[in-house]
C-alpha cells in the first residue's frame, strides 16, 4: 500500500515533522531576522512536505526555487489567516510547529484526488482489536456513533459484523501493526485511514499507546473516530476551523454533536443528501439548479487561429482561465477563446465565436443574476448578453470600458465578479480593483484600491473570479481560493481544474 493510503491525525508534542521529510535544496528566500537558521530548515521541510506538488499528497523531493518556496509559503499562510508575506516569520512558524495531519493541506474541494467513493449503499466494518481503555461496549457504541455522524446526513448504511472481511477494518494497537506505517507511541500520530477502495481502502487503525476517552480528558475516541471515518468516505481536509475535517485535533464538547455544515456539504457532494436519491450535482455546491434545462450547445469547431484549443488543458494541474462566470446556475470556464459550460448533464467545450459571433475572445465576465444580463469583456470594450437567451447581444454594445468608470489607461480588464448580497461589481486590473455599484450605475468612491489591501490571502492579482452559491472564487495562475466574504478569509486554496470534472 502506497504511503498516500494513510491520513494521520497528530497530538501535542508531536511536530509537523513526526514523519521524515525529504531534504529540500537550500535555495528559499530571505526570512525574518528573528527566525533561526533551524526554523528556516524546518519551513522549508513543512512547505516541502505539505504545500508543495500541489494537488497530490506526493511528498518526494522537489527542488526548491525563491520563487516556489514564496509561493508555496504564500499558501500556507493563507490557508492559516496569517498575513500573507512570503517570508518566514515567527506566526508562521508559531504554525508550522502545531500539532497538524500529515496530509498536505491543498486539495480540490476537501475530496481526495480522483474523488474515491463507496459505490454501494450498505458498508460493513468489523472491530479486530479494541482499547483496554474503555469498554468493548463503549467502544461499539462510540464507532456506531461516529458513522451514524454521516448516515444522518448521506444515503449510507453502516453495519457492524464480528466475523469475517468487512468493508472498513478496525483495530487499536500500538508501534508495529501490520501496515508498515507504525505508530510512534503516546502523544504521537493519534489514528490513520485509508481513503474508499477495495482491499484494505477505509481501513482504520487507532494507536493504542494513547489514552482514549470519551471526555475532553485524553483523546476523545468519537471526535477522532468519525474524522477517520470522513477521510474513509473519502474526505480530505477542510481549511475551516470550525469543521471535523480540519488538519488539527481540537476537543469539542461532543453532546449532541452533529456534522458541521463544511464536513456535510463535502460528504453529500460524494455521496448525496440522505432524504433524496444521490443525483450528480456541480463540485463543490449541493444545490440543484432551480432553471430548466437549456437546449444543448453546438458541438465545438477546429480552431482557426494561433491560440490552441484547451481541450487537451482540461485535467492539466497548471491549467489557468482567461475568465469565469455563471449564466443562470450555469458555470462558464473561458480559455483561449473558447469556453467549458459546467453543468449537471456534464462539461462541454465550444468556440466563442460559435455562441457569440461579433466576440472572438473573453477577458472577464461577470453576471447580474437580477437584471438577466450577463457582461463579457473584450480588451478595451465590453458586452452585454441577455442571460435568459444567451446568444443574444443587447442593442447599444459593445461599449468602451471608460464607460464603467474605469479610466483611459485601463486597456483590459482581468476579472470581474458580481456580488449578489452588495450589490457590487468587483473588476481587476493588475494589482488593483474598482468596485462599481450596479443600482446606481457607477463607480464607488474611493477607488482603485490594492487587491491585497481587501482580500487578504488571494494574491496580488487575480485572472478570472466568479460567485457560486456564496462563496468567490478568485483564479491567480492554476491555484484558486475559495472566498467568504462575511468572514472575509480565504476557506480553501484550490486548483482550477477540479471544476471540470478531472477524477
Amino acid at each position: 500500500m502506497s504511503p498516500a493510503g494513510f491520513w494521520i491525525v497528530l497530538l501535542l508534542g508531536c511536530t509537523a515533522l513526526c514523519h521524515a521529510a525529504p531534504t529540500i535544496a537550500p535555495t528559499a528566500p530571505t526570512s525574518n531576522s528573528t527566525v533561526s537558521p533551524e526554523e528556516q530548515d524546518l519551513a522549508e521541510e513543512y512547505i516541502s512536505q505539505f504545500y508543495s506538488d500541489v494537488g497530490t499528497k506526493n511528498t518526494s523531493l522537489r527542488r526548491l526555487t525563491n520563487n516556489t518556496f514564496r509561493e508555496d509559503l504564500e499558501a500556507m499562510q493563507a490557508f492559516f489567516g496569517l498575513e500573507v508575506t512570503g517570508v518566514v516569520d515567527n506566526e508562521t512558524i508559531t504554525i508550522m510547529k502545531s500539532p497538524r495531519c500529515g496530509v498536505s493541506d491543498i486539495s480540490r474541494y476537501g475530496h481526495f484526488p480522483g474523488k474515491p467513493r463507496w459505490k454501494k449503499r450498505l458498508i460493513t466494518y468489523r472491530i479486530t482489536r479494541y482499547t483496554p481503555d474503555l469498554t468493548q461496549r463503549e467502544v461499539d457504541t462510540t464507532i456506531g456513533q461516529a458513522f451514524q455522524l454521516y448516515s444522518d446526513v448521506i444515503p449510507l448504511d453502516f453495519k457492524q459484523i464480528y466475523s469475517g472481511t468487512a468493508d472498513i477494518m478496525i483495530l487499536f494497537k500500538g508501534g508495529h501493526h501490520g501496515d508498515f506505517y507504525p505508530f510512534d507511541g503516546a502523544g504521537g500520530v493519534l489514528a490513520h485511514a485509508n481513503s474508499p477502495g477495495q482491499n484494505e481502502g477505509g481501513d482504520t487503525h487507532f494507536d493504542d499507546d494513547e489514552t482514549w476517552t470519551l471526555t475532553r480528558r485524553g483523546v476523545n475516541l468519537l471526535l477522532v473516530a468519525a474524522h477517520e471515518f470522513g477521510h474513509a468516505l473519502g474526505l480530505d481536509h477542510s481549511r475551516d476551523r470550525r469543521a471535523l475535517m480540519f488538519p488539527t485535533y481540537q476537543y469539542v464538547n461532543t453532546y449532541g454533536y452533529k456534522l458541521p455544515d463544511d464536513d456535510r456539504r463535502g460528504v453529500q457532494a460524494l455521496y448525496g443528501s440522505r432524504t433524496t436519491q444521490p443525483t450528480a450535482k456541480p463540485t463543490p455546491p449541493t444545490a440543484k439548479p432551480t432553471q430548466p434545462r437549456p437546449d444543448p450547445e453546438p458541438e465545438p469547431e477546429e480552431p482557426t487561429e494561433d491560440l490552441p484549443n484547451p481541450k487537451d488543458e482540461q485535467c492539466s494541474r497548471s491549467l489557468m482561465f482567461d475568465a469565469a462566470t455563471s449564466i443562470r446556475r450555469e458555470l462558464y470556464f473561458f480559455k483561449n477563446g473558447y469556453y467549458w459550460r459546467k453543468n449537471l448533464q456534464g462539461i462541454s467545450l465550444t468556440k466563442v465565436s460559435r455562441k457569440w459571433p461579433r466576440i472572438q475572445y473573453v477577458d472577464a465576465a461577470f453576471e447580474v443574476p437580477n437584471k438577466d444580463v450577463v457582461y463579457l469583456f473584450e480588451g478595451n470594450q465590453y458586452w452585454g448578453i441577455r442571460a435568459s437567451y444567451a446568444k443574444t447581444i443587447i442593442p447599444g454594445y459593445p461599449k468602451s470600458l471608460t464607460s464603467l468608470g474605469l479610466p483611459s489607461s485601463v486597456s483590459k480588464v482581468d476579472a470581474a465578479v458580481y456580488v449578489p448580497t452588495t450589490g457590487k461589481t468587483l473588476i481587476f486590473v493588475n494589482r488593483q480593483y474598482w468596485s462599481y455599484d450596479e443600482s446606481r450605475n457607477r463607480m464607488d468612491y474611493g477607488y482603485p484600491r490594492l487587491i491585497t489591501w481587501d482580500f487578504r490571502g488571494i494574491g496580488s492579482k487575480v485572472d478570472a473570479a466568479f460567485e457560486n452559491y456564496g462563496y468567490l472564487y478568485f483564479s491567480s495562475g492554476a491555484r484558486q481560493s475559495e472566498y467568504y466574504l462575511p468572514y472575509k478569509r480565504v476557506m480553501r486554496v484550490l486548483l482550477n481544474y477540479g471544476w471540470l470534472n478531472c477524477y
